[in-house]
Formats: C-alpha cells, structure tokens, sequence
C-alpha cells in the first residue's frame, strides 16, 4: 500500500481536539495512521490578521487513489465545520495531501508533492521529526531549506509525538 504524507492544521475551536479527532477519521476511512509528529503553534500566513495555527505531520498508508484520499480529506474538513470562503482563513480544520508515495500530479485539483512543502516552515518542522533525510526536489537537504524559513516563519514545538494517541490510532 502507498504511503501518504498529510499535513494538518486547525486555528478555529479546540484545535488539538480537532487535529486529534480528524486523525482518528482519517483511520476510519481507509488511511491508516501510522506516525504523527509533534504539536506546532504557528503563526498564520498570507491572511495574518487570525489565531494561530496548531499543525502537524501524518504517515499513513492506504489503498485509496490519490483522488479518493484526497476527497475523504475534504469531507473529513467539511464534517469538522470547514469553510472555503477566504484563501488561507481561518479554518477549523486542513488536510493536505503532501505526498503519495512518489507520485506527481500537476492536476489543478490534485498537485503532488504538494507543491508548497518547500515555502512553509509549519509543514517542514513536522514533516522532518518523521522524515528526518528529506530533500528537496533540488537535492538540498530539507533541514537547511526550515533553517532559513524559520527566521521568517514561526514554528514552534508545543507539544510531543503522543499527544495524537487517544485518536485510537492503529497499532
């Protein structure tokens, strides 16, 4: 089964909660988690003028496309409250697909990897406690790619890899 990447994110209501329950939902429709990195408190980008983001980093496995991962995703953020009515609002939950095992898509409703890993601190410091050697597409090591986002990017651990486990995660 292909391994999926999921970034996750909340900055509206009980946003641990919420990232906690979607993790259990993502189980539940045929993504089985299988490591979820630590909290991250975030500040917000593109619209600032909201809360800060909670965010973190899932692996799964699946035998789901792309696609139907992708619309579980969304019907998973739809079930918890989420609205699309501000480009980078505010949200109650965000799940996005940043990997499908190796697979590139350019399709404008499906892009893979997801082609903003590289820009944002709040995916890379997750994504790297769980996939320490990553690399950019150019070869550059991702630890140096976070270095120089996060003089600019706020990312800030707050809490660790077991927070996630009464979301009855797979053993």
């Amino acid at each position: 089964m292909p391994d999926l990447w999921l970034g996750l994110g909340s900055n509206l209501g009980d946003r641990a909660a919420t990232l906690r329950t979607a993790l259990a939902e993502l189980t539940a429709n045929g993504m089985a988690v299988r490591a979820v990195s630590s909290l991250y408190a975030t500040a917000p980008q593109g619209v600032t003028d909201q809360p800060e983001f909670l965010n973190c980093v899932a692996r799964s496995r699946t035998a789901l496309s792309a696609s139907d991962a992708l619309r579980h995703c969304q019907a998973i953020e739809t079930t918890h409250g989420r609205v699309r009515a501000l480009r980078w609002g505010p949200r109650t939950l965000d799940i996005d697909l940043l990997f499908y095992d190796d697979l590139v898509s350019t399709r404008p409703d499906l892009q893979l990897p997801h082609p903003r890993i590289w820009e944002r601190a709040f995916v890379l410091a997750p994504l790297l406690e769980l996939w320490p050697d990553l690399a950019s597409p150019s070869g550059e090591p991702a630890q140096e790619l976070l270095q120089r986002l996060a003089t600019s990017q706020r990312v800030e651990r707050v809490g660790t890899a077991v927070w996630w486990e009464s979301a009855g995660r797979e053993a």
